[in-house]
């Protein structure tokens, strides 16, 4: 029961990444029964930002631990994601879309490097922006390049010889 297409490669990436942030292997069984409680998720979050879930169940039925993927979002969140970056409680707690799952896993990885977490990563590193700054002499020498490369395109263009399919009948 996956919503979205699944990257075996992409899951077994954000469970190493899990695993070496918080310091603990994930349990045996299915990488999708490991963090559909939210329990692994909650551990993650507290480790890039300690204390954004202040208390994670570890027991009492479906309702509690469903708790926990609403706290993970909620810090994930807070934390930088944005919202077409997360997953719904019911992709990760009753496993309908892990996919989604794991591709905010891949984005909090992203946002942990962009915020300099100094612990392992996941994925490439984020670009910084790369800012330009122009003095004005740069800029208006720079325009009078755009009036040079307009002429330069239409050089011995002609429609000479096009007739564009048109004939007429008499």
């Amino acid at each position: 029961m996956s919503g979205g297409k699944r990257n075996p490669e992409l899951d077994k990436e954000a469970q190493q990444w899990i695993e070496a942030v918080i310091g603990e292997k994930f349990p045996g069984g299915s990488y999708d029964d490991a963090i559909k409680d939210g329990i692994l998720l909650c551990k993650l979050i507290n480790k890039l930002q300690p204390g954004s879930v202040a208390k994670i169940a570890t027991s009492g039925g479906g309702f509690k631990l469903r708790e926990n993927v609403s706290a993970f979002q909620n810090a994930a969140r807070s934390y930088g994601l944005p919202d077409a970056e997360l997953f719904q409680t019911v992709d990760c707690f009753e496993k309908r879309n892990i996919a989604q799952v794991t591709s905010c896993i891949h984005a909090l990885g992203r946002q942990a490097q962009k915020k300099n977490f100094s612990g392992p990563t996941l994925g490439p590193k984020m670009s910084d922006a790369n800012v330009r700054e122009f003095t004005d002499e740069q800029l208006r020498a720079g325009q009078g390049m755009v009036g040079l490369l307009n002429d330069g395109m239409n050089k011995g263009a002609s429609q000479a010889g096009q007739n564009m399919g048109l004939t007429r009948h008499i």
